[in-house]
Order: structure tokens, then C-alpha cells, then sequence
């Protein structure tokens, strides 16, 4: 059976509501592996067959926690990975992108196969307090991290990435 290695990195709870729904919704489809960002391994990475990476913005960049991933796990799979698929999901207070387009840059450099486009979360959060507090993903962007994980799953049990 085919594996999805999901990588996350939450500081508020955003990131892994939505990581948690769409690990749910892909173990219907195929074997699923939920792991934190700073216990993820190159072993995790290398035993996968495709990704979903999963990660705030913070400070118009992808998280601390999650760019030490990448950075521990980047050279010693390079050039063994290629051609696998990944989606991407994160969780910001305005727009995401600079963070979505760093971990498509990290990918590309991986040489993976993106199979959708990145889901950003928009939590509005733009004050000090509102950034630091815990977040609550409504209902409908759960459904959507949730199609995520079926979308992922489906491809990888059906053998279409």
C-alpha cells in the first residue's frame, strides 16, 4: 500500500487542525503518516511515497520549525526522491503566498511533482493578540484540508502520481 508522509508545524493550533483532517480523510484512501516538522526524519521522507506539507506563515515566511525541516532533510534526499508527488497547505493571517511559494521552491529543488495547487487558510489574524492566539479552523476550510487528504490518497492508492 502506497504512503502519504505528512510534515506540520502548528504554533497556534491552526496548522494542525488542518493537517489532522486531512490525515483523516487520506487514511480512507492509504496508509498515512501525520508527523510533527522537528521529529520528521530523512528515513520518513525516503519510506514515503508522496507528501503533504503542512505549515504557518509566519513573518511572510514559512515557520521557523518547518524551514529546519527542509534544511535537515534537503541534502542527503536529494536526488533520491525525485518525481514523487506533494500538495501543500498553509495556515496564514493575511496571504500566505511568500511561505507557499518557498516550499514549492524547496520541491522543485527536490524535483517532486506538485499535484494541486497550495491551499491557504486565511485566519485574518492581524494583531498581536490575534496572531498569538489559538487558532479555530471554521467548518468549510476543514472540508477543504479534508479534500486535501482524500485527493492525495486517492492518487496515491490509484497509482495516478
Amino acid at each position: 500500500m502506497a504512503q502519504l508522509l505528512i510534515v506540520w508545524h502548528s504554533r497556534t493550533g491552526g496548522t494542525l487542525q488542518m493537517a489532522e483532517a486531512a490525515a483523516d480523510a487520506a487514511r480512507a484512501e492509504t496508509e498515512t503518516v501525520l508527523k510533527r516538522a522537528d521529529e520528521a526524519t530523512t528515513f520518513d521522507v525516503f519510506s514515503a511515497d508522496g507528501y503533504l506539507f503542512a505549515a504557518p506563515e509566519n513573518l511572510a515566511a514559512v515557520s521557523g520549525e518547518m524551514k529546519e525541516f527542509f534544511d535537515r532533510c534537503y541534502y542527503p534526499l536529494l536526488g533520491r526522491i525525485e518525481g514523487r508527488p506533494y500538495a501543500q497547505m498553509v495556515c496564514a493571517g493575511s496571504d500566505g503566498e511568500n511561505a507557499a511559494r518557498q516550499m514549492r521552491r524547496i520541491a522543485t529543488g527536490w524535483r517532486l511533482k506538485e499535484v494541486q495547487p497550495p491551499l491557504i487558510i486565511c485566519t485574518h489574524a492581524q494583531t498581536p493578540e490575534a496572531i498569538l492566539a489559538v487558532k479555530t479552523i471554521t467548518p468549510r476550510d476543514i472540508a477543504r484540508c479534508r479534500d486535501v487528504g482524500t485527493a492525495l490518497g486517492a492518487g496515491l492508492a490509484m497509482g495516478v502520481f
